[in-house]
């Protein structure tokens, strides 16, 4: 680590310390651990004198603050709706957002210095525990009724109207980055094919990577944080990490689980997934549009270059 780094590392922390003063939060100084993986939140997590563990977020931008107020709906809808540990935010505002630890683990985190995720438990081994109760949690998620999430204040889309949202996020993003011909052709096909999409929409929680799932020691999902995302709209994007994580053959499988437990599926579900994990650049490139930042706009533009769209 560089010198610079040193010195960043040390002002983030000193802001989390004093934004935490602020708020009437007495943390101890000599255990902070920062996570700076986060496009719309520095992090960090330490623990107060009476020995809560916390996790505080700190904008990165000034655009995050209205995504936070939405988030912030949304938390308070689903803590209510579902059986499992969501963040309840004891501090929220511009300058901090801080909230006790869930209980569990992440069941993986995000190592900058490698590059990928570190799993808390073997990828590869992760047993029937975790993925039924995903897929439990995913199916009470996408059953929460339209009527009380609109009174929540949470955005409601029909299917008709996600689908709309897609295409139009691609025409946009078309106009502002060099599309490969077979990324679009693909990215079209999928967009005209009715086929593909479903004829309903359900609350979703929009940016469901690992770690943002936090599990016990035996595997089985407790909580979920990082709402920000969440709305009603298209239920195939909870999936769309999932199948880029473990492949087609266990998506498969996870949506047997998925529809036992009570969720809606299509014919051709999978494969509209499929398409949608496709068309994720697109999402990368949506979000460095909303920022406006180079370092995102480079990140959309190389990873729109080194696609494989199969």
């Amino acid at each position: 680590m560089t010198n610079s780094q040193v010195h960043s590392q040390q002002e983030i922390r000193q802001a989390f310390l004093s934004a935490a003063a602020q708020n009437g939060l007495q943390i101890n100084n000599q255990i902070v651990e920062i996570n700076e993986s986060g496009m719309d939140f520095l992090v960090a997590f330490v623990t107060d004198d009476h020995g809560q563990d916390w996790v505080l977020r700190m904008p990165r931008r000034n655009d995050v603050w209205e995504r936070a107020k939405y988030e912030d709906q949304v938390l308070k809808l689903v803590g209510k709706q579902l059986p499992l540990d969501v963040p309840k935010w004891n501090i929220f505002t511009k300058d901090l957002i801080a909230y006790p630890l869930l209980k569990g683990h992440p069941v993986a985190t995000i190592d900058m210095t490698a590059g990928g995720y570190v799993w808390k438990y073997d990828q590869n081994d992760l047993s029937h525990v975790f993925f039924d109760s995903l897929a439990e949690t995913l199916a009470a998620l996408h059953q929460i009724d339209h009527k009380t999430v609109k009174e929540a204040g949470v955005r409601v889309k029909s299917a008709d109207e996600a689908r709309r949202t897609f295409a139009n996020n691609i025409e946009e993003i078309e106009q502002h980055f060099q599309i490969p011909n077979q990324m679009a052709e693909r990215w079209n096909s999928w967009l005209s094919t009715d086929s593909y999409w479903p004829d309903h929409s359900a609350l979703h929680h929009g940016d469901l990577h690992s770690p943002h799932i936090i599990v016990d020691r035996n595997h089985r999902v407790t909580g979920l944080i990082d709402w920000t995302e969440a709305e009603v709209a298209d239920p195939g994007k909870d999936f769309v990490l999932f199948f880029a994580l473990f492949g087609e053959e266990k998506l498969q499988d996870f949506l047997k689980r998925y529809e036992k437990a009570g969720g809606k599926v299509w014919p051709r579900m999978k494969d509209h997934i499929v398409e949608q994990w496709g068309a994720y650049p697109a999402l990368v490139a949506k979000f460095a549009l909303t920022t406006g930042q180079e370092s995102d706009m480079e990140m959309a533009r190389g990873m729109i270059a080194n696609w494989n769209v199969g």
